[in-house]
């Protein structure tokens, strides 16, 4: 079988921790596929110092292409980009992390190859299926791709980073023509700015939901606890649909998907959608003052209680602890 392509998505020129699990997926599915090697492709400002860092993680090849096309991402530049290292490598196969910029244009992808695409999997089985969630993850598929093409997106959760295999891959520059009438022009960006981990990639999340009320709430109530923790902030759909929170704070299944050490739920009833984004965190600790809330189905510690008053009692310990 041909080759793979894994976009490795970087921010601020550093090579993104969900990229890494793909990476490791798409060397399971080497195995599983028998293909013949692994394609790296790094598209944007600072393409080359993520490239630098991911030179020892065994891919075969890398393409980087730092041209203005990529200057902000846009779907159809980046699915123009991935298409020529397809072409170029000779490959069957384009793998992305299922970040919302790797679900975004992966589609493009597909369709451009005819390709059938597997999204969201969380595992690649001995006999090359793929296992996928579906039904907000209450159910699990094992699906077959019988296109020659296939495209894959990962849940980054899934699998762990690809480590170093002291290798050293060959940097090599993609030249590409992309029509900028197609690509539209981005007036701006607007990110947030933390000190805060990443919440895809935090350790700890303390997530609060619509019981907070409103921001003033989660400023005043979450976040010493995050900062004492060290945490992410995350939220709820409802939070972020009231306005308390933004969206990029959302767990869920149309929001970030997490699987920290540790998640703690505050306020937070524990719908579908929202279990499908942290269930699969290694432990689980829900405050709320109904007992009957789906949340402590899934949770490792419960507290049925008042979260405006054991949450502050809960940060003055830890601050204490710490001292």
């Amino acid at each position: 079988m041909g080759s793979i392509v894994v976009f490795i998505e970087h921010t601020e020129g550093a090579a993104i921790k969900a990229s890494k699990c793909a990476v490791t997926a798409a060397k399971k599915l080497q195995i599983a596929w028998a293909c013949d090697k692994i394609v790296g492709i790094l598209l944007g400002s600072g393409a080359q110092a993520a490239s630098d860092q991911i030179l020892d993680l065994g891919l075969d090849q890398i393409y980087i292409n730092e041209g203005s096309s990529f200057s902000q991402y846009r779907a159809s530049a980046y699915a123009e980009a991935v298409l020529k290292a397809v072409e170029k490598s000779n490959a069957e196969v384009f793998v992305a992390a299922a970040t919302s910029t790797g679900r975004d244009f992966a589609a493009r992808v597909s369709a451009a190859l005819e390709a059938g695409q597997a999204s969201d999997i969380v595992a690649v089985n001995e006999n090359g299926t793929l296992k996928r969630p579906m039904y907000a993850g209450n159910v699990f598929a094992d699906v077959e791709i019988c296109t020659t093409k296939k495209v894959v997106t990962v849940r980054p959760t899934a699998f762990d980073p690809v480590e170093s295999s002291g290798g050293n891959s060959s940097v090599e520059e993609l030249e590409v023509e992309v029509d900028q009438s197609l690509a539209g022009e981005v007036l701006g960006i607007d990110k947030p700015k933390s000190e805060r981990p990443e919440l895809s990639d935090a350790n700890i999340v303390v997530s609060g939901g619509r019981a907070m009320q409103s921001s003033e709430n989660f400023e005043k109530v979450l976040f010493p606890l995050a900062d004492i923790l060290g945490a992410a902030i995350g939220a709820s759909r409802a939070a972020v649909d009231s306005g308390y929170a933004p969206n990029d704070w959302q767990v869920g299944q149309t929001g970030k998907v997490v699987a920290p050490d540790l998640y703690i739920a505050i306020g937070i009833s524990g719908a579908i959608q929202h279990l499908a984004g942290m269930k699969d965190s290694k432990v689980i600790v829900a405050i709320n003052k109904d007992a009957e809330a789906p949340i402590f189905e899934v949770a490792d510690y419960g507290l049925v209680a008042d979260l405006y008053e054991v949450v502050p009692k809960l940060t003055e310990a830890l601050k204490a602890a710490k001292s």
